[in-house]
């Protein structure tokens, strides 16, 4: 079985759901014979490269809240990401272009470190003072997740180096119907929108075992859209 989930390391959701889908997957009786792929999705394809904004202002700006406000929204994401064991910075973070990292993701697939190289990014930019926007935190990052640090060097100066395959998997997104991540398919017969307890990717991978038609369910849970917003929901549950 392959599930392929498409996400963003700007996404907290993306970050809370590859948790609750790990443990989902770790009692699933099949799980060695699930391959995990990750597809890439930017919410925010327009933001300057190379320009990074402080996350509690960007929320403010992005949806006319007082710095107050934005700090209360984060507050209540980082609580569902402690729930499920992750560390979470509500101060501090940058955020900025993501098409980078997405390149240097697919370099990582290639040389089978992909999921090593995407924890390490989301630990990064959600529970360390680490810029992942930054080129030297970034190979340092690949370094880390077992890759060569010159060839992901030479990944990142050149800046055609596997745009194809991001923009690839952003066009499959949008014939899939994704316009939200984090969003989870499995063997292209069953899908799932948003960070869904960890009680949900087990019943959805038992179902797509049993090869059931793509069905998506949980639309209106927690995630983030194309174009960037991220919503709490009222329970703070994320579900």
């Amino acid at each position: 079985m392959r599930v392929e989930i498409w996400s963003d390391i700007a996404c907290p959701w993306c970050y809370i759901g590859k948790a609750r889908f790990e443990k989902g997957l770790a009692g699933f009786a099949h799980r060695d014979e699930v391959e995990v792929v990750h597809r890439s999705f930017e919410l925010d394809p327009a933001y300057p490269k190379g320009d990074t904004a402080q996350v509690i202002d960007m929320l403010a700006q992005k949806y006319g809240r007082t710095r107050e406000e934005a700090q209360a929204m984060e507050a209540n994401v980082a609580a569902n990401a402690q729930s499920e064991g992750l560390g979470y910075l509500t101060e501090g973070r940058d955020h900025g272009n993501t098409f980078d990292i997405h390149r240097l993701l697919h370099l990582a697939k290639d040389r089978g470190r992909q999921d090593e190289l995407l924890s390490l990014a989301y630990r990064a930019n959600f529970a360390e003072e680490r810029s992942v926007f930054d080129g030297d935190v970034l190979v340092e990052l690949a370094v880390e997740a077992g890759l060569d640090g010159e060839e992901a060097s030479a990944v990142l100066a050149d800046p055609q180096a596997y745009a194809a395959e991001v923009r690839a998997d952003e066009r499959e997104a949008s014939e899939l119907g994704a316009n939200a991540v984090p969003f989870f398919v499995f063997d292209r017969r069953y899908g799932i929108s948003g960070g869904q307890p960890a009680e949900v990717f087990a019943q959805a991978l038992e179902q797509a075992w049993k090869d059931r038609p793509l069905t998506v369910i949980g639309g209106d849970a927690a995630a983030c859209d194309a174009d960037g917003a991220c919503e709490v929901p009222q329970n703070g549950s994320g579900s």
